[in-house]
């Protein structure tokens, strides 16, 4: 079943690590926005009824509960399979999860990234793991308890015994899903920028070595399989039937459709990109234009590839794909980055590891 995915590029502050499409604005900006939003979705025709949806951003849990309301009543289908908002830790309250449920959300994912003070007083974070522990017992007693718990791996000044400090958090709230990322320096965020000026703000000069992020990315592959929580993509982990049934939608290909500030759609055939700007984006809507940036042709047997592969259980390739990437299969079976099993293909754990160098081969 197909998707809908709905940006809201709004934050308290912006992280440093940060390259999305997002920012902090007045609150007469985020008025208008909403208004655009909601006209961007009430013209599309949805050939078919959604099973999921994901707020994202920035920070949807922003929105106040009327209004939250109202991008969600605007989206056929509910109440569907799972509906996701995206939150940053610090100002959750019992009141607002309530009105979170009440507006059909039922699945919540935390964006902690690190439980030590020191890592997140440096990515402009605001919370402590103490605000999470809190949070986490809110959303339980409201009876929202599937939700996910963000990390990053690589953050500055990040060592393993600081890592295995966040771990041993996780083992103490025991969430029923986990992201991990390793941190990818983009030039486009303020710590990026940093990085290339040689500077020393945001921590810079601390950011891990690619190496020990590695090893910080595998010791949470162990504890986390440790204490029941298994990677089922390279950057999520779940305890068993608590997977985010929409994203895995992008990696199984699905079609879905996105609303809202840079967000892509996908037909089955076509991808399409919106305008990244917000302001772009409201002066589109009032004047009646599209909002659509880019829109690109899918290569269905290359993506099943760069994408799927993506997932644990990883992929079936058809013959006409075996005898097409005959090549790098064999050299990557060669050298221990795949693994085949009774014609199924799947990254090994040395594959995630290189798993970029790995899809770049399957882009002609």
């Amino acid at each position: 079943m197909p998707g809908v995915y709905i940006s809201y590029p709004f934050c308290a502050q912006k992280c440093t690590y940060c390259n999305f499409a997002s920012d902090v604005f007045t609150g007469g900006l985020e008025g208008n926005y909403l208004e655009a939003l909601l006209a961007e979705i009430s013209v599309h025709e949805f050939a078919w009824l959604p099973d999921t949806v994901y707020l994202g951003g920035g920070t949807p849990s922003r929105l106040e509960g009327v209004d939250l309301q109202k991008v969600l009543g605007s989206v056929p289908g509910a109440p569907w399979r799972e509906a996701t908002i995206e939150v940053a830790p610090g100002g959750l309250t019992r009141e607002r999860v309530v009105e979170w449920h009440r507006a059909g959300v039922n699945r919540v994912s935390l964006g902690v990234q690190s439980f030590v003070a020191k890592e997140l007083s440096r990515t402009g974070r605001k919370h402590t793991a103490e605000i999470v522990a809190t949070e986490v017992e809110i959303l339980r007693d409201a009876g929202l308890s599937n939700f996910n718990i963000d990390l990053i791996a690589g953050l500055p000044g990040q060592s393993m015994s600081s890592w295995r400090e966040s771990l041993d958090w996780i083992e103490r709230l025991e969430p029923p899903h986990v992201s991990v990322y390793m941190l990818e320096i983009d030039e486009d965020s303020r710590l990026g920028k940093e990085v290339l000026l040689n500077g020393k703000r945001y921590g810079a000069p601390e950011i891990p070595a690619d190496e020990l992020t590695a090893d910080l990315y595998e010791t949470a592959v162990e504890e986390l399989r440790r204490i029941g929580i298994h990677r089922y993509e390279i950057s999520n982990f779940a305890r068993p039937g608590f997977e985010s049934l929409h994203n895995l939608k992008y990696w199984r290909l699905a079609p879905y459709v996105g609303f809202g500030v840079d967000a892509h759609s996908f037909d089955g055939g076509l991808r399409f990109q919106n305008v990244e700007s917000p302001r772009e984006y409201i002066d589109r809507m009032r004047q009646g234009q599209s909002t659509r940036i880019n829109t690109t042709t899918a290569n269905q047997s290359e993506e099943h590839f760069f994408v799927g592969l993506r997932l644990a259980e990883g992929i079936r390739p058809n013959e006409d794909e075996w005898a097409r990437f005959d090549a790098p299969i064999r050299r990557f079976l060669t050298e221990g980055l795949l693994t085949s099993e009774a014609g199924n293909l799947r990254l090994t754990n040395r594959g995630v590891l290189l798993s970029n160098e790995v899809f770049a081969e399957f882009i002609e």
